[in-house]
């Protein structure tokens, strides 16, 4: 017993002595040292060697980026340019909104509304990763010649990973990587009844105290709307986002749906911006609106979303 307690000491002495030298891969290190010591602190030391993103600039820098706590949540809404960063291990934020949707094509009318818009985002492992998973109820009506069609169930199940690759080096952006999936799992009226892989990369800037920038670039399996048949669709977006006060924030942005090889799906074009009110440093509301830019895409949609996150 005596033994024990002098062996449980020794080691945390040893842990004290070293701990301002030892490395942020030094983890074999750290578990000899706590294989006769608390767990707890352990953890708690593994946290904090472990980089906040997957990669660095440069490696002999001080270990820099990934998700800050003690500032406001960073939300992937309400834009299509998801963030560029993850939310931190141990932390979930749940994004909520609602989108509607009015597109009028060759005399027929079609109205969509998507309520709730649920995303979960949790970290995993380390502060560079993220679980992300979403899954939206949708209402349609379509208008032919005066008859309406109404339609209402989910769209198919989103899943995927976001991991933070690297922090903002100067002019090096910010990146995060999203490998992500659609299961066909929807309503009959909403599933592409394809698994459908994608891979979205995000990389950001932030310019000034006012302004910050960011894109996305993403390639995604999807089904054609009218034959059913599977191709690659390319999509990309730019956007820019202000500070006006510490607690209201505004977005423009421009994004594009490019459909390779499909067999009636054609590229559409979008603008939109919104506004984002930070209710408290957990709690964010925004409102946003856009327009189609060509034929191929919708006319116009306007929503509004809450995010919070919880640590």
């Amino acid at each position: 017993m005596i033994e024990s307690r002098r062996l449980r000491l020794l080691g945390i002495l040893v842990f004290c002595c070293t701990s301002g030298q030892l490395a942020a891969d030094d983890l074999s290190t750290v578990e000899r040292i706590f294989a006769v010591g608390s767990s707890q602190h352990f953890y708690r030391h593994r946290t904090e060697c472990f980089r906040g993103t997957l990669l660095q600039w440069d490696d002999a820098a001080p270990l820099a980026g990934g998700p800050n706590l003690k500032e406001p949540l960073v939300t992937d809404r309400p834009d299509f340019t998801e963030a560029s960063s993850t939310v931190g291990l141990g932390v979930t934020q749940l994004e909520f909104g609602y989108t509607y949707t009015y597109d009028n094509n060759a005399g027929a009318s079609t109205r969509s509304q998507s309520f709730g818009e649920p995303l979960l985002r949790h970290g995993i492992v380390d502060d560079w990763l993220e679980l992300r998973v979403a899954l939206f109820p949708v209402e349609q009506q379509t208008t032919v010649v005066g008859a309406t069609d109404s339609t209402s169930g989910t769209e198919d199940l989103y899943v995927g990973f976001k991991i933070g690759l690297t922090p903002q080096q100067g002019i090096l952006p910010e990146m995060a990587l999203i490998p992500q999936m659609n299961l066909p799992t929807g309503s009959s009226a909403f599933t592409s009844d394809l698994i459908e892989p994608g891979l979205n990369w995000i990389y950001g800037w932030e310019i000034n105290d006012f302004i910050s920038t960011a894109g996305s670039t993403q390639g995604n399996r999807r089904a054609d709307a009218t034959t059913g048949q599977d191709y690659l669709e390319m999509a990309q977006s730019w956007t820019f986002a202000y500070s006006c006060t510490e607690e209201l924030g505004a977005y423009t942005e421009w994004f594009a749906l490019i459909p390779n090889n499909a067999d009636t799906d054609q590229t559409q074009h979008y603008f939109n911006g919104g506004f984002t009110y930070l209710i408290s440093s957990d709690v964010q509301f925004d409102i946003r609106a856009g327009v189609g830019l060509n034929d191929a895409a919708d006319d116009y949609f306007f929503g509004t979303g809450l995010s919070i996150r919880m640590r």
